[in-house]
């Protein structure tokens, strides 16, 4: 498979693609004013505890109070294993009003909730990440090999002990690495931490102690590996810095990654632009000739899958089939891009044949194998439905890039002018009962002012009949199809 890293950097905003046979699956945004959180270790200060929800709220210097729950702090009841099944302690136990102490952002702030914290601090480098108040060695279950896995637990529990202690979580990328890629990773991440602690007790309450990565950066550590074929940056600054850290850390990299000095923006080369626009619609095309809806709100998001314009070869049955097999690599896809997470409810097309749900249920969960982001699918529902999660830790596409429409709120309808026409009119008698004016005018968009002087004219003549005042009408072009004004003259 042919995977591409695309990185387009400009003054406020980075954004990096990635490309998999020309085809993007998956996009980042960061902004200069809207960085994101995640991976930040701050000095927060506690400003309010709720026992009812066993959390707190603290101050880490942002607009919005972040979240802080019991079970994410350090020291809270575990079991004799160390997997915390037992209830978490009260939190008026664990923390207090106006007590100081370190967290880390586990996930931005989103709509109108603020960032998740926690106390189990971590830190990353390139093969490895360090936890400092655990003792435990985890490696990513995605190195399979049970003979390499033994090798990295054994060789990582002996170099941090060496190094002083503190548990570590091997990466993906760690998969055959040497010893001595894994202790510079090791010394680095336990000189780093050293560093941190020393910011933490001079910084003051409410402010960032160590940030992350900048997004460029944080695509070189977390994202590149020897399975891709390019990275393609059109900034010479950034460029030369991922040279720089390639060359350190993934030598093998460092001739795979180019400058792009072209004229034609780099997005536009490989149709990024295009697809960023279709990724925004709520209708999503099937080569088939099938199509996708997605809606997404605050509570969930549903897709719904259409057969649309295919028609098949043989039979009903296996028409629908061949469209949800379809939808399933399309779904997958989606929700990288779009980065929608929470609750997704997969409304198929309804299979009668148990083979075929079987099938596109499998189709789906080898579909998702390559998202990074944690998901869990529920089976076929009785309503023929299927549920799943996905891990949300940044904000969706939608919400990157969009905003609410100032004339339906969100809600994705307006009320005709038709419906706005009645209003005034019931408006003009509210008003005539309550006042004795010599006049009324009407401030109104042209489409309701419009309908008001033609198809609604007779019933004007008569509501100014039964009230006894003269209505006269002004198109205010800024007002939406929904506002109006009367005013008493």
């Amino acid at each position: 498979m042919n995977e591409e890293i695309l990185i387009n950097v400009t003054p406020r905003e980075t954004r990096v693609a990635m490309v998999e046979n020309g085809v993007l699956q998956e996009l980042f945004i960061e902004r200069t004013s809207r960085r994101g959180l995640v991976g930040n270790i701050y000095r927060g200060k506690v400003v309010r505890v709720l026992p009812g929800m066993q959390a707190a709220f603290i101050d880490i210097g942002r607009e919005r109070t972040a979240f802080l729950h019991a079970s994410d702090i350090v020291g809270r009841s575990k079991n004799g294993n160390g997997n915390g099944d037992k209830p978490a302690e009260n939190i008026v136990d664990l923390v207090h009003q106006g007590q100081e102490l370190l967290v880390q952002v586990v996930k931005d702030p989103l709509g109108s909730k603020g960032a998740r914290l926690t106390t189990h601090l971590s830190v990353a480098a390139r093969f490895l990440v360090f936890m400092p108040d655990e003792e435990h060695v985890g490696i990513s279950q995605k190195i399979e090999d049970e003979a390499e896995r033994q090798r990295l637990r054994e060789l990582v529990g002996r170099l941090a002990e060496e190094a002083g202690g503190g548990g570590f979580i091997v990466r993906t990328v760690a998969d055959g690495a040497s010893e001595q890629e894994l202790r510079s990773d090791v010394e680095f991440l336990h000189k780093l931490w050293a560093e941190i602690q020393e910011r933490s007790t001079t910084c003051p309450p409410a402010s960032l102690v160590h940030g992350d990565l900048s997004l460029v950066m944080r695509t070189m550590r977390d994202q590149v590996d020897v399975g891709i074929e390019k990275v393609r940056i059109d900034s010479r600054e950034n460029f030369e810095k991922a040279r720089k850290f390639a060359s350190k850390f993934i030598p093998e990299m460092a001739d795979r990654i180019e400058y792009y000095p072209g004229e034609r923006p780099i997005f536009d080369l490989y149709g990024i632009e295009d697809e960023i626009q279709k990724a925004l619609s709520r209708k999503v095309q099937l080569k088939s000739g099938g199509y996708l809806i997605i809606d997404q709100t605050e509570a969930l998001t549903t897709i719904d899958v259409n057969t649309g314009a295919f028609v098949g070869h043989r039979n009903l049955e296996e028409t629908i089939f061949k469209t949800n097999l379809e939808a399933t690599h399309a779904i997958a896809r989606q929700l990288r891009l779009r980065n929608l997470g929470g609750i997704i409810i997969l409304d198929f097309i309804d299979m009668t044949d148990p083979s075929h749900r079987e099938q596109v249920m499998r189709a789906l969960e080898k579909a998702l194998e390559r998202d990074k982001a944690k998901s869990h699918i529920c089976e076929v529902s009785a309503l023929g439905l299927v549920e799943m999660t996905r891990k949300r830790t940044r904000e969706s596409l939608e919400h990157v890039l969009c905003e609410p429409c100032p004339c339906c709120q969100g809600r994705g309808s307006v009320r005709t002018a038709e419906t706005v026409c009645y209003e005034v009119f019931r408006e003009l008698i509210r008003e005539s009962r309550q006042y004795e004016p010599e006049q009324f005018l009407v401030l109104a968009s042209q489409e309701v002012v419009d309908l008001m002087l033609d198809e609604e004219s007779a019933g004007v003549a008569e509501l100014e009949e039964f009230i006894g005042v003269p209505i006269r009408f002004q198109v205010e072009s800024l007002y939406t199809q929904e506002q109006f004004d009367v005013v008493l003259l």
